[in-house]
C-alpha cells in the first residue's frame, strides 16, 4: 500500500487518489494545538477525508518539542500525552499505522543507554494497545544500529520502524542501502523522498542522489522474503512530497515494485 503525506491542498490530494488508489498520511495530528482539542478536530477532519474519498489513512504522530528518551521526567509526561493523544485520536479514525519520531538528537544525547531509555518507554505506551500498528521513524539518527536495538527490546508485537531514506541520505553517514539492509527485517513503514545529501528537501525520486534502484531491490527482496515465509506484516510506504507533480513522479516509480 503506497500513501500520500496530506502536505499539499484537499483538493490536489483528491485528485492524486483518484488517479493513483494512494491513502493518505494525516500531519493534522502531529500538531500539539490540534491534539490539545482532538475531539473537536475529529469530525472537520473525517469529513474532509470524506470528500477526497480516501479509503486508507496513516497519521504521522507528534514529534516537535518531544522526546521519549529525555531524562527529565517532565518531558517525558508531555511526550507521553501527545503519543497518548494521537493514539486516541487514530482509533476514532480508522488509522492503519502511526508514525512516530525517535526524536534522537546527535550532539545533545549519548546513544549509549538511548536505546533501552526508548525502549522502555515505548513499551509502557504500548501496553495494552494492540489494535494499531506503531513504527518509529529516524529523523537525525546517525546510525541505523541505534534503532534496531530498540526494535529488539520493545517487546509489542504491533511494533516496527520506519525508515526515512531521506533523512538517512542527508543526516548519516552510513549509505542509505545500509540503513535498508540492517533494518529489513524491523520494517513496516518507508518514508519515500528525495534529497541531494546536503538538507531534508523533500525531492521527488530521482530528482536527487538517493540510488533509488538499488534501494527498491533491497525493499523487493524483503517483500518477496515475507511472502515466502508467511510474514503478516506488510511493508508499506508514504510519498512525503510537497508537491502535487512529485509525488506523481515518485508514485510512478514506486508503483512499479
Amino acid at each position: 500500500m503506497i500513501y500520500a503525506s496530506h502536505l499539499i491542498a484537499d483538493n490536489e490530494m483528491q485528485e492524486i487518489i483518484e488517479q493513483t488508489g494512494m491513502g493518505v498520511e494525516s500531519i493534522d495530528f502531529s500538531i500539539a494545538d490540534v491534539l490539545e482539542h482532538w475531539e473537536e478536530h475529529l469530525p472537520e477532519y473525517k469529513e474532509r477525508l470524506h470528500v477526497m474519498e480516501a479509503a486508507h489513512l496513516t497519521l504521522h504522530g507528534p514529534f516537535l518539542d518531544l522526546n521519549p528518551a529525555a531524562y527529565d521526567s517532565q518531558i517525558r509526561q508531555v511526550t507521553r500525552l501527545r503519543f497518548d493523544q494521537s493514539y486516541e485520536a487514530a482509533r476514532e479514525l480508522g488509522v492503519e499505522k502511526i508514525i512516530y519520531h525517535s526524536c534522537y538528537y546527535p550532539q545533545v544525547y549519548f546513544l549509549e543507554g538511548w536505546a533501552e531509555r526508548v525502549a522502555e518507554f515505548m513499551n509502557q505506551f504500548l501496553e495494552g494497545r494492540s489494535d494499531i500498528e506503531v513504527a518509529l521513524e529516524n529523523v537525525l539518527d546517525p546510525k541505523w544500529e541505534s534503532l534496531k536495538a530498540v526494535a529488539d527490546q520493545v517487546e509489542a508485537d504491533n511494533f516496527g520502524l520506519c525508515l526515512d531514506i531521506g533523512h538517512a541520505n542527508c543526516y548519516s553517514a552510513q549509505p542509505v542501502e545500509e540503513w535498508a539492509q540492517g533494518l529489513n527485517p524491523y520494517l513496516t513503514h518507508i518514508h519515500v523522498h528525495d534529497n541531494h545529501g546536503d538538507r531534508d528537501a523533500h525531492l521527488a525520486l530521482g530528482d536527487g542522489n538517493l540510488k533509488w534502484e538499488k534501494i527498491q531491490e533491497i525493499f523487493m527482496q524483503e517483500e518477496k522474503r515475507r511472502r515466502e515465509t508467511g510474514c503478516q506484516k506488510e511493508l508499506t510506504y508514504t510519498i512525503e512530497c510537497a508537491k502535487k507533480e512529485w509525488i506523481l513522479q515518485s508514485w510512478e516509480k514506486l508503483s512499479c515494485m
